[in-house]
């Protein structure tokens, strides 16, 4: 019989696998953190005091389990260039996210079945409107679980590169945690020598120096509108995304 994080992980690769929009995935990422990890203290002292730690959320937690959904080769291509947003990239986007939160309504369901607690965070749209500051960074616990290092995008940029989305479920059994990567994946970071996903920027919200959040969220706002996916908010852009050359 498996143990628990090699059940976690192969729960989680089927769901991807069996999912009935598996076309527009590639194979998910799965990382393991501690929750007492310090970082999850700095993470709230670096944003600010409006960021949780795992156990504000499940107080037995000793266990954060973050996974990413990469976007497939077809998607990313969908979305790359110097014209709109792609609909299909909109498309994906929704998908995700509805298949992030079914994957972790599911894992709490097969850790409480064991006897074990459990909690999750949505996909997305758990922030401030007005300041747009999450309660929950996804990728910031994924960089605490060894999935990659954020780049001049403000992404995670990991194996399977930086066009996807992440998952987070807590849980309250003990599992060793992965080991976080040393090396640079964004090539301006290690070399100096890219910018793309600057450049790719459409309103110059990204830039070397910093990133105006608020700008950013107007474009996508005006996507969404300009998508039209059924009045579904698909408040997206990717472009900085698509354009990362660090994506191996």
């Amino acid at each position: 019989m498996p143990d628990l994080r090699t059940e976690i992980i192969d729960h989680i690769k089927a769901a991807v696998a069996s999912d009935e929009e598996a076309g527009l995935f590639r194979p998910p990422l799965v990382g393991f953190a501690a929750a007492a990890d310090p970082w999850f203290g700095e993470i709230p002292r670096l944003v600010g005091a409006h960021h949780l730690r795992p156990r504000d959320i499940l107080p037995e937690a000793e266990t954060v389990v973050s996974f990413f959904v990469p976007f497939s080769a077809r998607v990313v291509k969908s979305n790359q260039g110097d014209g709109p947003v792609s609909r299909e990239w909109g498309l994906t986007y929704l998908a995700a996210n509805a298949l992030i939160n079914r994957i972790g309504a599911s894992l709490i369901g097969l850790v409480e079945a064991a006897g074990s607690r459990a909690a999750s965070v949505p996909a997305t749209h758990t922030f401030d409107e007005k300041t747009l500051e999450a309660g929950w960074s996804h990728r910031s616990a994924a960089w605490v679980a060894g999935l990659g290092r954020f780049g001049l995008n403000r992404m995670l940029i990991g194996p399977a590169g930086a066009a996807g989305r992440y998952g987070t479920v807590f849980i309250s059994p003990k599992l060793a945690p992965d080991v976080r990567p040393e090396e640079e994946r964004c090539m301006h970071l290690k070399s100096g020598r890219c910018g793309a996903c600057v450049r790719a920027c459409p309103v110059g919200a990204l830039t070397v120096d910093g990133y105006d959040r608020h700008r950013c969220y107007e474009h996508l706002l005006a996507t969404s509108d300009r998508l039209n996916l059924n009045g579904r908010l698909a408040d997206v852009c990717g472009k900085c995304v698509v354009a990362c050359q660090g994506r191996g």
